[in-house]
């Protein structure tokens, strides 16, 4: 056929003579000016745009600028494109009626798409490079496509088109359209000013963009980006190359930040609180019941439906995360301003605090994601019901009933869920309790051979969280199986119902239509329950939240700025001050000679001024009502050192606390001296050294700002340096001179990174002594005038405190003349005191200097100087700096095995690396774009090979029972369309029941198997997690000790928790959805294939496109995935631990910087959480798209093939699915990625080596009383902590006789500890033997050896139980066993006096008993257990005078028939022993009786002796 523009088959197609504009085809190429024009017009413009600078408009282009009613261009644009490609169609249809081509029915509207689409990429690069002026082209074309369209329409209206005809309504929405888009260009004429006006107006991008940090460009790229996430594109493919990290995802914009929202919320919280005639032309009904026009109408409904549905994800996801940013820092703000009270009376505890953080701000995050459902489903279900009825009439009704009527079980069993999850989770917070005390208790566990008894415990409460895990999984599999089932069952009861009551038979577009409808009202139904159940959870969170911020708050505190100050702003760097705290011309001696004259000169009587504080008639409560401290009424000299003393428990720490604040007054008043100038002038005497700088810097100091050292030390999780300098600028000097005079220097030493280490809860765990001296060292540095130290001494020894007290406190700090108030129990220090407050039950029993107490209270005076005696000058000053050495031993033995293990890795890393040098890069992607397949196998394997085999066998089986329904529906759709012409009844009735009959067999084996497979995967899922889990815990809990000592006790906790959680409660769901999802997208093409085997050719493209969306998306998520876990963690504890150390924060006053800290935490963790939401956006926008493509190629290749309708409708409605799935399949694979990571991480302990267990003797053949005597020989013994290590003993040869007390003595590192493992066989023996009563022990089983020995462990360890369990876990022993074992220990009368005596409770860790205590119940657990050996590894290190010479006297007595091996703490504590074996680098080196020893003048244990005397 020729072609000619207007036809060849009209010779008037050409005339004019009735006027140029009466011709229709002129007036259609006069249609094709406009656009010709503008094709000619911008194309030279973008190429030399594109070729110069377009391309290099980066993201942060500083004129990322919309112009005025940029989203309404776009909106119109893209409908001016879709009624292009209605009258392209239009004129495509008209022309193949016609006889010859007729080009001007469709050229001009071809030539109109290419221009519009021309004209938006015009648009959009002179938006980037915001030059306005390029505008006017496009203005112009505006207004020339309106004119012509225009002429178009009156021409029509002339020719008295009617209104029904396609054409004339394409050309009317056309007309409105071009008007609307001249209209906005004239705005942005007018707001833009850029031409026609003298002055055009100058744009500031905004001001995130403005800011390079910010990455999250959603909010302000254009409209087809923001629907595409196409700015997303570079994030995902250049994770692809290298992690994503922080700096890769940038900062949130300002409208997001927590900060932002916050304001918004709490204002609206205050106030809720508050209240032609040779043409064809085309109706529209002739044109929609074209079958093409149809497949792609259907293809765009589709585009559209899901690119709404995205765009209405993340509306809700924004606001969601908006809203959670400001209720964190609305519960922050609250937490800064709790009353104490409240946290140490119990009401609220830290626990709550943390689930309010991590669980009930993300209930209402989750409520707002999928609160849209609550009115979009009901719609969906009416909608539903209409349309299928309309398809079915009464019949549809029935299937409708069904859905409506198993609807509520679906909600029944989402409440059980919760519930199951519920108590699940209360089991595995009692499994994780008792694992954690496992873990710190180990050692002390494996010395007494009672790993079994608690790891017994463990397995039982482990029993109860998998039945309840059980219960969990059988209503998430029924639920599963709901899902499944209901459609099915809703299918057969309607065409069932349909077979017998109608005449007509289904016809396939009846039974396709309705099928997928009935597809399309499960989803609501079931997502409805969902919706309510979280609505209910919502409404919960929002009453606990509530009560939360009703809570009591600490009174106001005026006296003290409050929070509105920042006290480090107004600190300075003063050289003067510190180089004078340095360079000191005449250091005070240390002089306790005679305890009547103070060591410092006497101040002269302070006058009222020179008061720092005072307190006048104070009561102050603990929230109570009853008054803790009562008649308080003292006064704290300005510049000077106060102490306050007095018996555990008199209210000493609560009076500091009362003074800050932060008890409840109940009468009485603190003042605070508002004269910060005012202590110079009345001081008067300057030093002649001090520096004029310094006197600034004094003046400078915050007034109100108070350095305070709790008495429970308390970290940031931060480095140390961050630790100290607690915010103030950093100074050198000052910070050496802090740590010098809290002796950490040797401490930052052993930190593998000094003093960049990170400490606290998540960084390196440091002892009590270093805690606290980091403690005592951030109130020093600190340039506040007052300083307040609660007991900084009591987990010091005396050199350390000593050495504080001269060098830190009598020099760094009186010297700049700082008002210090120390608490302390050490009273050899009272002579330093300038003033002294002596306290006895909650009142101040003496006030004044120790002169005047000397000469008014005699009494007093007396008995603090017995009490001086008695803690014996002598014996304190014969002690060893040992506990800090021992300190700094556990610190050095936990950091070398790390560091070398480190080393090892490295050296190992650089052994791959060079190797691996070529093809690195490609190494690299590999690793990260595999599936980790092995790890699968190993999951899957752990449940068994026979469930595993039933899971893939019944899931195979389900979806082919599925295929076959849906198959078995087109047969008999098709058969009755086909056999119109039987007539005979009878055979249609059978064939009717047959095919019922058949139909119903296959939809009941389709709902069982539906219920097998989610069973047999969950029931898999539990398998394999019982299985895990129960290898996981006796690897560890038989693993070697040296393993506890390398490995971070929460990096094994989190195998228990977190990991355990994923395998337990996440993985069986992924699993299940990811096969389903396969499977049923694999039957999908398979039976479109079989429909219509042209698909099979397109297939190829969109099979290759899917493969790298799913790749380049998987590497991305999981890095996002990751941000999003790492990022919430520093949040969570940072809420918890400002709420443990609020006391000392508000003394500080430093509430405005960890607000500050809490909203950059909140805002880091909100946009990698909104980055992982925008990469799922991204997925499921490509993923929807792809599918919408699946769906147009089936219904096109449908059409050319021409099949049994049937089938076409069968292809068609899986073509429908698969849009569903697609992006399930690739959701699924990247959290099943993230997922198996636990599996991982368990399987990387399961490979760890046990100690052995199994000894060459049997239990049976060791004697029952063994060892009865408590005869030691040690022959040529080398020990070492692994095979790869130092020897740490080297041929020590001993002899020990049945019953003697035998000391062991020797300097750090000698060797001393490592002999009392040796006992025990926790360390490698691998040269020599030890003899106990005749029996090589390396010969006994570990746990006959172990269980025969006693050992009291330097740091007393307690666990949560009984009092009677802590001493015999075993059950063994008698009531009056235990009574006589606490009698010796001096507990009897304690215990008594608690209520339930034996059975009284012990909490974690025995922190309802002081140290002294514990200490004397592990040794009442030694005595308990008759054993003939007892040894004592520097079991006095951390106790009390009093407590020690119990225990010492206990020994003696006691036991007095048993061996004794005691690791001596202090050397004077062997003086009286039978033996003493000196130990030096490993080799024993003197062996005698300590008076034999002493006579050797130059021998190890005379120096000993000497250096600490």
């Amino acid at each position: 056929m020729r072609l000619a523009f207007c036809g060849n088959d009209n010779a008037s197609a050409y005339n004019i003579s009735a006027g140029v504009l009466r011709n229709v085809c002129f007036v259609d190429a006069l249609n094709l000016v406009p656009h010709v024009f503008l094709l000619f017009i911008t194309f030279p413009i973008l190429f030399i745009g594109w070729g110069s600078q377009s391309s290099k408009v980066q993201i942060h282009h500083n004129t990322w600028l919309h112009f005025p009613g940029h989203n309404l261009r776009w909106i119109l644009t893209f409908t001016l494109l879709f009624m292009h490609v209605c009258e392209i169609a239009e004129g495509i249809v008209s022309d193949t009626q016609m006889k010859s081509r007729h080009l001007h029915l469709f050229l001009p509207a071809i030539m109109g798409f290419v221009a519009a689409t021309v004209s938006i990429v015009y648009y959009h690069n002179i938006e980037t490079s915001n030059f306005p002026k390029l505008l006017l082209a496009l203005f112009l074309y505006w207004i020339m496509a309106f004119v012509t369209k225009t002429i178009k329409l009156v021409r029509y209206c002339q020719d008295g088109v009617p209104f029904s005809q396609l054409r004339f309504c394409i050309t009317g929405i056309m007309v409105i359209l071009y008007g609307l888009l001249m209209a906005v260009e004239i705005n942005v004429i007018r707001v833009r000013k850029y031409v026609f006006f003298m002055n055009p107006q100058k744009v500031k991008p905004p001001e995130d963009l403005q800011d390079l940090g910010v990455r999250f460009l959603q909010p302000f790229v254009n409209l087809l980006s923001k629907a595409t996430y196409w700015w997303m594109n570079t994030l995902i493919i250049s994770a692809h190359k290298k992690p994503v990290d922080l700096k890769a995802i940038g900062k949130l914009p300002i409208a997001m930040r927590a900060l932002t929202n916050y304001v918004c919320l709490k204002e609206a919280y205050e106030e809720q609180k508050v209240k032609d005639p040779s043409n064809s032309y085309l109706s529209s009904e002739e044109f929609l019941r074209n079958v093409y026009v149809l497949a792609v109408l259907l293809f765009l409904a589709l585009i559209l439906q899901r690119t709404f549905l995205q765009a209405s994800y993340y509306v809700t996801t924004e606001t969601g995360i908006n809203l959670r940013g400001a209720l964190l820092a609305m519960i922050y703000n609250k937490i800064l301003r709790l009353s104490t009270s409240n946290l140490s009376m119990g009401e609220m505890t830290l626990g709550q605090i943390n689930n309010l953080v991590a669980i009930e701000t993300n209930q209402l995050m989750w409520f707002l994601f999928l609160c849209p459902n609550l009115w979009a489903m009901p719609v969906q279900i009416i909608m539903g019901v209409i349309l299928l009825y309309n398809l079915l009439g009464v019949s549809a009704l029935v299937g409708a009933s069904v859905i409506v009527l198993l609807a509520p079980i679906q909600y029944f069993i989402a409440t059980k869920l919760a519930e199951a999850q519920k108590s699940t989770l209360d089991y595995s917070t009692e499994r994780l309790k008792k694992t954690n005390e496992i873990l710190k208790g180990i050692k002390l566990l494996k010395l007494y051979a009672w790993e079994h008894i608690f790891c017994t415990s463990v397995e039982e409460t482990r029993m109860k969280e998998l039945t309840s895990l059980k219960t969990f999984a059988l209503h998430t599999s029924l639920s599963i199986f709901m899902n499944a089932a209901i459609p099915i069952a809703a299918v057969l009861a309607t065409f069932v119902t349909f077979a017998y009551t109608n005449d007509k038979p289904l016809q396939p577009a009846q039974a396709f239509a309705s099928l997928s409808l009935f597809h399309i009202l499960v989803t609501p139904l079931f997502l409805l329950s969902t919706v309510v159940r979280f609505a209910v959870k919502a409404i919960v969170s929002v009453q606990k939240l509530n009560e939360f911020l009703l809570s009591d708050e600490i009174g106001d505190d005026s006296w003290r700025g409050g929070d509105s100050f920042v006290p480090y702003e107004s600190c300075k760097k003063h050289i003067g001050l510190h180089t004078k705290a340095i360079n000191r011309r005449q250091p005070l001696r240390y002089q306790l000679e005679s305890y009547e004259q103070p060591a410092r000169k006497q101040t002269r009587p302070v006058e009222i001024d020179d008061v720092a504080i005072k307190v006048t008639n104070g009561y102050f409560s603990w929230g109570s009502g009853l008054a803790t401290l009562s008649n308080i009424n003292i006064r704290i000299p300005t510049g000077q050192m106060t102490m306050i003393v007095g018996q555990v428990g008199c209210g000493k720490s609560s009076l500091l606390l009362a003074i800050l604040g932060e008890m409840q007054t109940l009468e009485g008043k603190v003042h605070w001296s508002k004269l910060p100038g005012r202590q110079m002038n009345a001081e008067g005497d300057f030093s002649v050294n001090e520096t004029e700088p310094s006197v600034e810097a004094s003046r400078s100091r915050n007034r109100y700002s108070v350095a305070y050292a709790a008495q429970k030390p308390w970290l940031l999780n931060a480095t140390v340096e961050e630790n100290i300098i607690f915010g103030s600028p950093f100074n050198k000097q000052r910070y050496k001179a802090v740590t010098d005079a809290c002796s950490l220097q040797p401490d930052i030493d052993l930190l593998p990174f000094g003093d960049q280490t990170e400490i606290g809860e998540r960084g390196i765990n440091l002892s009590g002594g270093q805690r606290q001296r980091i403690c005592v060292a951030r109130a020093l540095y600190q340039n506040t005038n007052i300083v307040f130290l609660d007991d900084p001494f009591s987990a010091l020894d005396i050199h350390l405190s000593d050495h504080l007290m001269q060098e830190g406190i009598l020099k760094f700090l009186q010297e700049d003349k700082r008002t210090l108030v120390l608490v302390t129990h050490k009273l050899q220090y009272l002579p330093h005191a300038d003033w002294i407050i002596a306290m006895k039950d909650g009142m101040v029993l003496r006030e004044g200097t120790l002169k005047d107490i000397q000469n008014k209270d005699v009494e007093l005076y007396e008995h603090w100087k017995t009490l001086m005696n008695r803690q014996d000058q002598e014996l304190e000053k014969d002690m060893e700096a040992d506990q800090t050495t021992l300190e700094r031993k556990t610190l050095r033995r936990a950091m070398y095995p790390r560091e070398s293990k480190s080393q090892l890795e490295d050296e190992d890393e650089e052994e791959e690396e060079e190797e691996d040098e070529d093809d690195n890069m490609s190494t690299v992607l590999r690793l990260r774009t595999k599936m980790p397949w092995k790890t699968c196998w190993r999951y899957l394997t752990s449940g068994g090979f026979f469930l595993l085999f039933l899971m893939i066998f019944s899931k195979l089986l389900k979806h082919s029972v599925i295929v076959a329904i849906d198959y078995w529906l087109a047969t008999w759709t098709s058969m009755d369309n086909t056999n119109k012409d039987r007539n005979a009844d009878e055979d249609k009735s059978t064939e009717k029941t047959y095919h019922v009959a058949v139909f119903s067999i296959l939809s009941g084996a389709g709902i069982v198997l539906c219920l097998i497979t989610s069973l047999t995967v969950e029931w898999m899922g539990l398998t394999a997690a019982k299985n895990l889990h129960h290898n996981l815990l006796n690897k560890i809990i038989l693993g070697p000790i040296r393993f506890f000592d390398m490995t971070p006790l929460g990096l094994i906790l989190n195998r228990f928790s977190a990991d355990t959680n994923i395998i337990d409660q996440h993985i069986p769901p992924t699993l299940e959805s990811l096969t389903r999802s396969t499977l049923l997208c694999l039957s999908a093409i398979g039976m479109i294939s079989y429909a219509t085997p042209w698909f099979l050719v397109a297939l190829v493209p969109l099979g290759i496109a899917f493969y790298f969306i799913q790749k380049y998306f998987r590497v991305a998520s999981k890095d996002l995935q990751e941000l999003d876990d790492s990022t919430q963690l520093p949040l969570l504890c940072h809420f918890s631990e400002t709420a443990e150390g609020l006391t000392t924060i508000r003394a500080f006053g430093h509430e405005a910087r960890f607000k500050q800290r809490m909203l950059e935490l909140t805002d880091t963790n909100n946009i990698a959480y909104l980055f992982l939401s925008a990469a799922n956006r991204w997925l499921e926008v490509r993923t929807d798209y792809l599918g919408a493509c699946i769906v147009l190629t089936a219904a096109v290749t449908s059409i050319t093939e021409g099949p049994h309708s049937g089938f076409v409708g069968l292809g068609l409605l899986y073509a429908l699915t698969i849009t569903n799935y697609l992006n399930w399949v690739v959701r699924n694979l990247a959290d099943l990625e993230v997922q198996m990571g636990a599996v991982k991480k368990v399987h990387s302990f399961l490979n760890m080596e046990s100690e052995n267990y199994e000894g060459y003797l049997d239990p049976s053949q060791v004697p029952k009383d063994w060892p009865q005597e408590g005869e030691i020989k040690i022959e040529n013994l080398c020990v070492r902590y692994e095979n790869n290590l130092k020897p740490v003993l080297k041929h020590v040869k001993a002899y020990i006789k049945p019953g003697q007390k035998v000391g062991i003595c020797g300097r750090t590192g000698s060797g001393k500890s490592s002999l009392s493992l040796a006992f025990f066989r926790m360390v490698d023996i691998f040269d020599g033997r030890i003899v106990i009563d005749g029996i090589d022990i390396s010969k006994l089983p570990l746990h006959t050896l172990r269980s025969r020995l006693s050992i009291i462990l330097q740091d007393p360890i307690l666990f949560s139980g009984s009092i009677r369990f802590n001493l015999d876990p075993e059950c063994k022993c008698t009531d009056d066993r235990l009574w006589e074992a606490l009698e010796i220990a001096q507990l009897k009368n304690m215990v008594k006096s608690l209520p339930g005596g034996l059975d009284a409770m012990v909490t974690e860790g025995g922190e309802n008993f002081s140290v002294g205590q514990r200490q004397l119940f592990c040794l009442a657990r030694a005595f308990v257990r008759k054993s003939s050996i007892l040894i004592m590894d520097e079991a006095t290190a951390s106790i009390d005078m009093a407590t020690e010479n119990i225990l010492q006297k206990v020994v003696m007595t006691a036991f007095a028939d048993r061996t004794v091996v005691t690791i001596a703490h202090r050397v004077s504590h062997i003086l009286d022993a039978s033996i003493v074996l000196v130990l030096s680098e490993g080799f024993l080196v003197e062996c005698d009786t300590a008076s034999n020893l002493l006579l050797k003048e130059d021998g190890l244990f005379t120096t000993l002796v000497k250096s600490h005397k």
